[in-house]
């Protein structure tokens, strides 16, 4: 047993290790300051995704409506995957590939961010919901694994983790997530101050 938890300690180190060599963390701080603009203009962050990346949307959104670290305003995000009658209804009358999309339809507006996480990068709800997005003039971030699949070509911003393990992947969204929430506590506890007007 101690062999396996050596192993998975050693390829999550790699992977860790792996994202320094690439632009992995320049992509993260412009998707921080993309994320921190839309909240300075009013706007909201959306999010999804399916499975455990249901859980890590939700994960998101607690962190952000309610507190990470640090006491700072509540920030307006919403994850899709939260209203099992909403999800339910939608999968029931529509098709479980419009379960994303038909939300946003609702409830996204230009300016606002959809934070889309896929491990493959292949999910059919979750292109839905990208397409349904940009139509509506929201900024689109990808949280992915390996190439980022059909979403990395979609996607105004992709964060893909360079690895073939789905657990390991999944360790990384969450490093990533919670990277993200220190910033924002440590940007958003002091008040509010104009970064991220730049970010395209």
């Amino acid at each position: 047993m101690k062999a396996r938890y050596q192993t998975a300690i050693e390829e999550k180190l790699e992977v860790l290790q792996t994202l320094q060599e690439t632009d992995y963390f320049d992509v993260l701080d412009i998707v921080y300051q993309v994320i921190a603009d839309c909240f300075y203009k009013g706007k909201k962050v959306i999010l999804a995704g399916n499975g455990g990346s249901a859980s890590d949307a939700q994960h998101f959104a607690g962190e952000l409506m309610g507190r990470f670290e640090k006491n700072r305003m509540a920030l307006p995000a919403v994850a899709l995957t939260s209203d099992s009658s909403v999800m339910t209804c939608i999968g029931n009358d529509y098709g479980f590939e419009q379960s994303f999309a038909r939300q946003i339809e609702g409830l996204g507006h230009a300016g606002d961010v959809f934070f889309a996480i896929s491990t493959s990068g292949n999910s059919g709800n979750i292109i839905k919901a990208v397409e349904c997005a940009k139509k509506k003039g929201m900024k689109t971030v990808l949280l992915s694994g390996r190439t980022g699949g059909v979403l990395a070509g979609m996607c105004d911003y992709k964060l893909l983790v360079p690895s073939e393990h789905v657990s390991r992947i999944q360790e990384i969204h969450i490093f990533t997530i919670h990277t993200l929430c220190e910033l924002i506590d440590e940007d958003f506890s002091k008040g509010i101050k104009n970064i991220g007007s730049d970010a395209e």
